[in-house]
């Protein structure tokens, strides 16, 4: 019975199975789409927008399962990321419970609160998960791929959600999906989205590729929302850098400049 808990709890795990996963990886050939997302690049940026769709996504369906304890929900309100409005972000807190050791009892979320923990004990954290997963590998040794392409954590999330072929197999009392992101190829988790699951506002298309693009840019967001300030940070310092080189240069030249003129 434990050998078959632990199958369960490491199968049903959303976006791989740690160390045994590198294993699997090798033995079985995954795809991985490479999906088109605004921040990438060097100067790339977060889509506000499929931010808000992200989140709405994550809301309706995700939060069930699966949890984002490492997220304030105050961010919600920050730029560079959904930058909803201030009375929003109260009002969206409010449909969750925390527990509150100064009362001994649960109440309502505000926003300095983090987002709920997982409700499911074999369901993953996602706060970091974009992070901490990578779609994109080698060759070997060398991970010219991701130096192309990015690790591609996103991606690998979005694919695994459009990955599910629709078949099925039971093995140990437990059923899984076959899916081609997935390492080894079958996941317990049965397929979360299928395409119109969630209406937008916008009128925004929600297929199954729009919808898993989304979700994947805002799992993005959690796990590195300070992303723009990083970029315009490493820019700002590659500018200073470049200038100094040349100051550098130039004062190097003028010092020596008396004696190679006397050779």
């Amino acid at each position: 019975m434990n050998m078959i808990k632990r199958l369960t709890v490491s199968a049903a795990l959303i976006l791989g199975l740690g160390t045994s996963g590198a294993m699997a990886a090798g033995a079985y050939d995954t795809h991985i789409e490479d999906f088109d997302f605004s921040f990438e690049g060097p100067f790339g940026s977060y889509d506000v927008n499929q931010l808000q769709r992200g989140l709405q996504i994550y809301t309706e369906i995700c939060s069930a399962c699966h949890g984002l304890k490492f997220v304030p929900i105050r961010t919600l309100a920050d730029e560079g990321g959904p930058q909803l409005p201030d009375e929003q972000v109260i009002e969206y807190a409010k449909q969750f419970e925390v527990f509150d050791p100064e009362i001994d009892d649960f109440r309502e979320a505000v926003p300095t609160d983090h987002f709920p923990a997982s409700g499911l004990e074999n369901a993953p954290d996602l706060s970091l998960m974009a992070k901490k997963r990578a779609g994109f590998h080698g060759p070997y040794g060398l991970g010219i791929n991701q130096f192309v392409k990015g690790i591609g954590g996103p991606e690998y999330i979005a694919s695994l959600l459009t990955g599910y072929t629709g078949e099925e197999k039971e093995q140990a009392g437990v059923t899984f999906y076959e899916n081609t992101a997935f390492p080894g190829g079958w996941i317990a988790m049965a397929p979360p989205l299928y395409g119109e699951d969630v209406e937008f506002a916008d009128g925004h298309e929600n297929d199954l590729h729009h919808l898993s693009a989304d979700l994947s840019a805002f799992l993005m967001w959690t796990a590195e929302p300070k992303m723009m300030a990083r970029k315009q940070a490493g820019f700002a310092g590659v500018i200073f850098l470049t200038l100094l080189s040349v100051l550098l240069y130039l004062t190097n030249k003028r010092l020596w400049a008396s004696v190679k003129n006397k050779e």
